[in-house]
């Protein structure tokens, strides 16, 4: 490892990203999964590339369908996943599983360090919860912690619980993002791949930046 790489390594920061990823059953239908799975598969790949000089972009994914929420990626610096395995949708919609999840998380000084910037949690779903999702949702947004977490969420199609959604979502500078095909969750997790990369490149990597939400045409969608 080179000087700079060892000095890098040593002063670069955490900069957790927490996904909470619908994958109910009803995800399973008008490519949806495999949209959210291209999503963070191109998040992760490029998150990888990022210089490490300020901040570390590490990335855990929470999984809420079947019956139980799931850690399905503990969080990793986004330099050391060589791939992403996609998610299969099926079950219920158990989301205060997965809120709870994320304030166990971030609460934990173990998994995020005190020199660690403030977390960005992003939640994607197409439904409405089946458990008592209320409990964690205020856990989570007054932890001690996770109450300084930015908040990110998508709604996807018409069925979508959009007045949890829009309480979720806590940056004035990034509302509600609603997606009604496969190609609109793709130009979603492009915009939050922008913003968390140029939170790291940024002097004031703790200060959100604007979700700017690419153009339809600005790139080829194939699955």
């Amino acid at each position: 490892m080179s000087e700079l790489r060892k000095f890098q390594a040593q002063n670069a920061r955490p900069l957790p990203i927490i996904v909470l990823a619908d994958t109910s059953g009803s995800m399973s239908v008008e490519g949806k999964i495999e949209a959210l799975n291209k999503g963070l598969s191109d998040m992760i790949q490029s998150f990888a590339s990022e210089s490490r000089l300020r901040a570390e972009i590490q990335v855990s994914v929470i999984t809420f369908g079947g019956s139980q929420a799931q850690l399905n990626l503990p969080l990793t610096p986004a330099h050391q996943l060589q791939s992403f395995t996609p998610l299969a949708a099926e079950g219920m919609t158990p989301l205060g599983g997965a809120l709870s999840l994320a304030s166990e998380m971030i609460e934990d000084k173990d998994c995020i360090p005190a020199r660690a910037y403030k977390p960005v949690i992003v939640l994607v779903s197409d439904g409405h919860p089946n458990d008592d999702w209320r409990g964690p949702f205020a856990r989570l947004i007054n932890g001690e912690r996770s109450c300084k977490a930015t908040r990110l969420a998508m709604a996807i199609g018409s069925d979508a619980d959009e007045s949890m959604l829009s309480d979720f979502a806590n940056d004035p500078e990034a509302p509600l993002f609603h997606a009604d095909n496969a190609r609109d969750i793709h130009r979603f997790f492009r915009a939050v791949t922008m913003s968390v990369s140029a939170r790291s490149q940024s002097a004031t990597p703790n200060q959100s930046t604007p979700l700017q939400i690419p153009s339809s045409d600005d790139q080829d969608w194939e699955f």
